[in-house]
Order: C-alpha cells, then structure tokens, then sequence
C-alpha cells in the first residue's frame, strides 16, 4: 500500500486525474491524503467532490478555508462571492448530499508517521493540544446545531491563543490556524493580511513553521495553503501547495522515510493578485 499526499486541487479535476494517472494510484490498493481546498475558483469543483467522495477509504482530505466557505454558503450564508465558482455545485441535485459528506471530513488527520492539515499551527501547540482543538471544532461542524458554527465562523479575532478563551472563540482561533495561517510573530499573534512568499513580509512577521521553539517541532507535518511558498520541506514539515490553480503545478507527495515528490504542470490561468 502506497500513500500519496496531493495539494491543493481547488477544482483542477482534469489535472487531479492526470497526477492519478502519473502515480498509477490504485483505489484498490493505495491511499490520497488530500491538503484541503477540493473546490473553488477552479473550473470543476462538482466534478472533484464527486470524485474524491466516490473513492471512500482510498481518499482522505482535511478540510480548507475553502472548503469551509462552500459549506457557509449552503448552510448559513445563502449566496457566494464573487470570485467564487461554486456554482455547479450549488445548482446540483447532490448538493446536499455533498454538503453532508464534506462537513463530516476532519481538520487534522494523522497517522502513525505523519499529520496533516490545511495551513498552520499556532507555536503554544504540540500534538495533543491540536488534536484536542480540532476534535472540538469537528464536533461542532458535525453535530445538530452547526449551522450556528458556521455562522460564528468568520473573524481574525482572537489573534493570539490563550487557554482560557471562551469556546466560541477558541473555534475560531482553531479554524483560523488550521485554514488560513501563513504568518505570525514570534509569540504567535496571527496575520492574514499577507501571503506571499517568505522574504515579502514586514518585519516581526514569520511564517508558522520557523518560529522558534514551537511545540510541534516533533510533529512530521503535511500542509497545503501557501502556493506562493511553493513546495517546501523544512524540519519535520512538507509544503505541497504548488499553486496549480494559478498555473503552477499539483503536487503529490509519497509518503515514508525518505518521501518522494511527483508534479505535473497544469495548464490554468487564473491570477492570484
């Protein structure tokens, strides 16, 4: 059994199946570790959760921030934006069916060799405390009141993690780690006004995984989120968002001791600025 850990697909389908293709990924026998954003601003969203939901067990995918908008929009929003192409999938007669599915999918994933998740970590978390916060959140996505989790979801407060933060607020805070961080300070006050690579950000901002002394040094991490970033491998840590919506290339990663990288260029055109 191989296990692969593939970017983020942003509804690049046809590229999606061309990596399938490139890897000989057998559903029968192998696995895909998916890094979260399946859907948006990519031509075939629908076709991609169809997809990834039809292979079972053979896929695992963490959710993204986008991935979490989609389901805001159905179940607490009503409409997208503008720059959103989650049409198809809200006109499609499985939406709910799919809306299901994909808020019942985790945050953090992780086996006896590596973890996995969206975007980041604040430094004050290790193993234990990241499990502990996206279990939490997991639940509330997965239980009968969460369209009042979705609601709460939205906001860039609080910025910092302390352990006395209200429930409410600490969901978020988890969310926001997990889906959307690149950059904080060394003490681990987010920022979510930059996104480019490292070198372009102002002073006193790191990106999440170089801040010293984090607690998830012993931590091997998988994560996707940053295209700008491009493949990284750091101590313990695997960048794979290689921006294949922005015609970058998707990436996947096979996982074990020494892991191995395969990409295909793809063919978008789309403008991340």
């Amino acid at each position: 059994m191989a296990i692969y850990a593939i970017g983020d697909v942003q509804g690049c389908y046809d590229e999606l199946r061309r990596l399938l293709d490139l890897i000989k990924f057998d559903p029968g026998v192998d696995q895909i570790w998916l890094a979260g954003d399946l859907v948006n601003r990519g031509p075939k969203s629908l076709e991609t959760l169809r997809f990834v939901k039809g292979l079972g067990e053979s896929a695992i995918t963490v959710l993204g921030n986008h991935d979490l908008h989609l389901i805001a929009t159905v179940v607490a929003m009503g409409k997208s934006g503008k720059k959103d192409t989650l049409t198809p999938i809200l006109q499609a007669a499985d939406c709910a069916e799919l809306i299901d599915w994909l808020r019942r999918q985790p945050l953090f994933y992780h086996n006896q060799q590596f973890c996995m998740f969206h975007a980041g970590l604040p430094p004050q978390w290790d193993f234990e405390l990241t499990q502990k916060m996206a279990k939490e959140a997991e639940q509330a996505m997965q239980g009968s009141d969460y369209e009042r989790f979705f609601k709460s979801m939205y906001g860039n407060k609080p910025a910092v993690w302390q352990d006395d933060l209200h429930k409410t607020d600490r969901m978020r805070f988890t969310i926001n780690c997990l889906t959307r961080l690149r950059y904080c300070t060394a003490d681990g006050v987010m920022d979510f006004s930059q996104s480019g690579p490292p070198g372009s950000q102002p002073t006193g901002l790191i990106p999440w995984f170089a801040v010293p002394g984090r607690k998830s040094l012993d931590m091997r991490i998988i994560f996707g989120h940053w295209s700008t970033l491009g493949f990284y491998q750091g101590h313990n840590c695997y960048g794979i968002d290689t921006g294949c919506l922005w015609g970058g290339q998707l990436t996947a990663l096979k996982l074990g001791e020494q892991p191995q990288v395969y990409a295909i260029d793809c063919q978008a055109a789309q403008n991340p600025f």
